[in-house]
């Protein structure tokens, strides 16, 4: 487990899901768009997260997408699969699925809904943990889950060895520091907001798994280096020329501002899946002008 957990770093991209424009997935453009963040310096893919509209494809379309994914990427960087739920059973039948489909570790995003105690997080983890010799990367997003796992709980989870990270996308850079001392490396801490990523690596975390980096690869990619080097001034410098994209590609609820961005520079079709529908006509000038920005068009 320490193998795969030293290669979980840099830049994460937390890759949309192409759909057609009746909702069914786009293998092709899949395709094409792993081709892509592997040329343009991506270090991990992320695939089927909540980014991937993970919450909306059946167990199948789930499945499918991570073995696809899997294959494409072909060994070239490592590939860590979305297989959070908020049925334990369900998550860990995911989880058996990302194994099989051979992903290197797989992403568990907090039971959201049905709002969990601590104690209940900790067994949901660990039942996934226990079932599943995979590696595994707890999601901790309470803006999105209305679930918070605490620090505490963290620390009991690190004790675990197939649990060796977390993606902490709560924002608060201050929270993040204290837990990265916590853990005293027992388990790697990687953000999950892209608007605070640089500044959590100055205090240790290894990576940022990103939305941005779905329209800037390139430049994510050579930003999260510098940052993995200690180069936070070139790292910083080279973040000005994005910075924009981190608030504007959250200007509605994510992944519709990226899917109309990517979509917008010719990458996929206009496709995304109900509930969430296509970005607002009124927002559409926003996205336009920040990928122009940014020289993504």
């Amino acid at each position: 487990m320490q193998e795969i957990q030293q290669k979980l770093q840099g830049s994460m991209t937390a890759l949309v899901t192409p759909m057609h424009s009746d909702g069914e997935v786009d293998w092709q453009s899949l395709a094409n768009l792993i081709d892509w963040q592997i040329e343009q310096g991506t270090d991990v893919l992320v695939t089927v997260g909540t980014t991937g509209e993970s919450a909306t494809l059946s167990m199948q379309e789930h499945a499918d997408v991570m073995a696809f994914s899997v294959k494409q990427v072909n060994g070239r960087i490592p590939v860590i699969a979305g297989t959070g739920a908020n049925s334990t059973v369900e998550a860990i039948e995911l989880t058996e699925y990302a194994k099989k489909a051979g992903a290197d570790a797989v992403l568990l995003v907090a039971p959201y809904y049905n709002k969990p105690t601590q104690e209940g997080l900790y067994q949901h983890y660990k039942a996934i943990a226990e079932a599943v010799d995979i590696a595994q990367v707890l999601y901790n997003v309470p803006g999105r889950t209305v679930v918070d796992i605490q620090q505490a709980t963290v620390e009991r989870l690190a004790d675990i060895d197939n649990i060796i990270a977390i993606k902490d996308a709560t924002g608060d850079v201050a929270r993040g520091a204290r837990l990265i001392e916590a853990l005293n490396g027992r388990m790697s801490v990687l953000s999950g907001d892209d608007a605070t990523a640089i500044e959590l690596m100055k205090y240790g975390a290894k990576g940022n798994i990103s939305v941005t980096a779905n329209v800037a690869p390139k430049a994510m990619s050579q930003i999260f280096n510098h940052a993995l080097k200690g180069e936070f001034e070139q790292a910083v410098a080279l973040n000005q020329g994005i910075a924009h994209l981190h608030q504007d590609l959250f200007i509605e609820s994510s992944p519709i501002p990226v899917k109309y961005a990517l979509h917008k520079m010719g990458r996929i079709e206009q496709g995304i899946r109900l509930p969430l529908t296509w970005l607002a006509s009124q927002y559409q000038p926003t996205i336009d002008d920040a990928l122009a920005k940014a020289n993504l068009l």
